[in-house]
This record gives structure tokens, sequence and C-alpha cells, in this order.
């Protein structure tokens, strides 16, 4: 029987039995309900079946590799996808972030810094699941929960995002972002404020990588993918050359 959407549960998808171990260890020690695999398929099947909230890829693995796996759990699951990998190649990690997964650390990794990572990322608020019961909310209510900017609606007690009477799917990292960016308008958030926001860490609290701020790069490419936005002509979200970004004027045409 799956378990609860409210259990911290987590899946481990690694062919390395040393470090599908430590990760097990790791998220044990943390309080979870922690289930390893060492090939993808099996972890699919996995994240299918317990519905976790954070789950591990290892990117190098026999049969379907880390790749193809992310967009197969990425297409049944709002899970936390972490990349672990041994490859340093920024390719390997943007590939990874464009189909779908919201974090990365690479081998070898200090236990304890993945530790504070996942935490970091837990602090962000699941996706209300269409199962969960919801109480009616006033008309006051509804708009103290949503955020607009001309047809694009974000309901941050539902976290569901609309473009005009459409729902967009986001992932919870994309959702996020914009959560962020329509919450601080015309103030251009950096890349870093912006890769601390999807890490669930505080503004200043965490060292932030290139590779980082890439990372950024990559979502905020998708989140625009998504909405039907243009780098060129924007409608929704601007690019502040040196910065990072930020809302485009509300009335802008």
């Amino acid at each position: 029987m799956p378990n609860s959407v409210t259990q911290q549960t987590a899946i481990v998808i690694e062919d390395d039995p040393a470090v599908r171990e430590l990760l097990l260890e790791v998220f044990e020690a943390a309080g979870f309900d922690a289930t390893g695999t060492d090939n993808g398929v099996d972890g699919v099947a996995l994240v299918e079946k317990h519905r976790p909230h954070i789950t591990t890829v290892d990117v190098s693995m026999p049969g379907i590799d880390g790749f193809e796996t992310v967009r197969r759990v990425r297409a049944l699951s709002d899970t936390f996808i972490v990349l672990v990998t041994a490859r340093t190649d920024e390719s390997d990690v943007v590939l990874g972030l464009s189909i779908g997964a919201d974090d990365y650390i690479t081998k070898p990794f200090r236990p304890r810094e993945f530790r504070a990572r996942v935490e970091a990322m837990l602090r962000r608020p699941r996706l209300v699941e269409p199962s969960d019961s919801v109480a009616p909310t006033s008309a006051a209510g509804l708009r103290e929960h949503m955020l607009n900017h001309r047809d694009l609606s974000l309901d941050t007690s539902t976290r569901v995002v609309y473009l005009g009477d459409e729902e967009v799917s986001l992932t919870r990292t994309e959702f996020d972002l914009l959560q962020t960016l329509l919450e601080s308008e015309r103030r251009p958030r950096s890349k870093e404020d912006l890769a601390l926001v999807a890490r669930g860490d505080q503004v200043g609290a965490a060292y932030v990588s290139d590779l980082d701020k890439r990372a950024i790069e990559v979502h905020v490419t998708n989140l625009r993918r998504k909405i039907g936005d243009s780098v060129t002509q924007p409608k929704y979200i601007e690019t502040v050359r040196g910065i990072g970004y930020r809302l485009t004027v509300a009335d802008a045409r």
C-alpha cells in the first residue's frame, strides 16, 4: 500500500552499492523511510508505489540511464529529484535539470552537506495532491492566496498556476521561482538569490557556484517555455543583464 503523502519517504536509485548504502543511511538518520534499488526500471516502479518526497537518481547506470529515469519519474510524480553524479560536465547537469531534476550533487559528496541540502529542499511546501481535501475559501481568502501578472495567475495555497483559463504544469522548482518573481514584482532577483530559493535556503545563507547559477538559467528557460514566454520579446519574465530576472511591466504589450 502506498505511503501517506505526509510521511517522509525517500527512494535511492543508485547502482553503486557503497553509495546506495551511504545515501540510505543519510536518509534514515534524518528520519526518512528510505528504499533503494540499483536500476532505473525498478526505481520508477518504487516511485510509483511509494509516492516519495524525494528521489535520488544516479546518472550512470546500466539499462536505462539516469536521464531516462528522470524523464519517467517526472512523468508520474512531483517528487523532488536530485541527480547524484560523478560527471562534472556542465552539459550533463544542464540536461538533467532541463528534463525535470530539481537539484544535483557531485560524487564524492560529504554526507552532512547532502543532508543539509535535502533538509533545505524539504522546507519547501509540497504540491496539494488531487485527493487532498481543501477547505472552502472566501473571496477575500482567494485574493490573499493569488498572485497575478497579466493573464498569469499563481495560487499559493493550492500551488497551481493558470495561464488564462488553462492550468500550467510546473515542477516544484519552477513554481517556487515563479512565485518568488511574482512576489518581487519589478524588483530584480539575482541568480544567486534564486539558486537559494531553489534549494530552500535563506538568501545569503549558503555558497552559490557558477554551476548553481547556470542551473537557474535552465529552470527559467523551462519555465518560460511552459508559460509561452519569449526571451527577445518577454511578456512575463525579463532578463536583467548582469543580475538576473524580474517581471515585465504589467501593462506592456
